[in-house]
C-alpha cells in the first residue's frame, strides 16, 4: 500500500495564542481505515480541518497523492479527491435530500451522477425513500447518513469522517460502522476521528492517539486495544 496522505510535523494555531496542533505526523496508506482517537480538546477535529483546508497550518507539510496541499483552499482540495464529513453533519436543512446529494456531485460530469445516486441509495436506502424530504426534518442518524452520502457523491479517494457516531442511538451507530466498512471495501480510503475509541479501533487497521495537540501513541489497532494506557484512558477498562 502506498502513502495516500502524509502529514508531517504539522502545527496549527487558532489566532496567535492557541497552539492546537504541535508537530503532528500522520500517514494514511491507500485502502486503509486509520483512526484518530483522543479526548475533547485533543486536536482531532483541528487535524481534519487543517488537512481539508478549512484551517491553514502555521508549519509542517500536508501531502495528498504526493502533492503538497497545505494551505490550499478547501474547494481545490476537494477537487483532488479528498472529502470531509464534518462533526455535526452540517447538511443543508432547507434543501431536500436529493438537493443535498446534488451539492456533493458539484464537480462530477452529468452522465456519472445517476450511477452515483444509485450507489448512495443502495448504501442508505432511507435516503432514497426520503429524497424529496427537507434535510432539516431528518433524524440525527439520517442526517449523518446524508452527510456521508453527500461526500460519496464527490467520488473521493480519501473520506475523512469526524465523529460519525456522535449523539446517535446504539442501533444507528452499529449501522454507521457497518457502512464505513462497506465504503472501505468499495475502495475508498478512510481517516476516521471518533471519541468512541473502542468502535474506531475495531473498524480501523491502525490508530493514532492525540492528547492536547500532541501525538502520544501510534500502532496497529489490535495493539492499541490491548495497550493498558489506552484501555484505561479511552476504553474505560482498568
Amino acid at each position: 500500500m502506498k502513502g495516500l496522505l502524509s502529514v508531517e510535523a504539522l502545527h496549527t494555531y487558532y489566532g496567535k495564542k492557541i497552539h492546537a496542533l504541535k508537530g503532528i505526523s500522520v500517514e494514511v496508506r491507500a485502502g486503509e481505515i486509520v483512526c484518530i482517537v483522543g479526548n475533547n480538546g485533543a486536536g482531532k477535529t483541528t487535524l481534519l480541518k487543517t488537512i481539508s483546508g478549512v484551517l491553514k497550518p502555521e508549519k509542517g507539510e500536508v501531502r495528498f497523492q504526493g502533492e503538497s496541499i497545505g494551505g490550499l483552499p478547501s474547494h481545490v482540495i476537494a477537487r483532488l479527491g479528498l472529502a470531509h464529513v464534518p462533526e455535526g453533519r452540517h447538511v443543508f436543512p432547507r434543501l431536500t435530500v436529493q438537493e443535498n446529494l446534488d451539492m456533493g456531485a458539484y464537480f462530477q460530469r452529468h452522465k456519472e451522477i445517476e450511477r452515483d445516486f444509485a450507489h448512495v441509495f443502495e448504501l442508505f436506502p432511507v435516503l432514497g425513500q426520503r429524497k424529496s424530504q427537507f434535510a432539516g426534518t431528518l433524524s440525527g442518524g439520517e442526517q449523518q447518513m446524508l452527510a456521508m452520502g453527500r461526500a460519496l457523491m464527490a467520488r473521493p479517494k480519501l473520506l475523512m469522517l469526524d465523529e460519525p457516531s456522535m449523539g446517535l442511538a446504539p442501533v444507528i451507530v452499529d449501522k454507521i460502522f457497518e457502512i464505513i466498512r462497506r465504503i472501505n471495501a468499495d475502495g475508498v480510503t478512510i481517516l476516521l476521528v471518533e471519541q468512541n475509541a473502542k468502535r474506531a479501533l475495531q473498524v480501523a487497521s491502525r490508530g493514532y492517539v492525540l492528547e492536547t495537540g500532541e501525538l502520544v501513541l501510534q500502532d496497529d489497532s489490535e495493539a492499541l486495544l490491548k495497550n493498558p494506557d489506552v484501555r484505561k484512558a479511552y476504553l474505560g477498562i482498568q
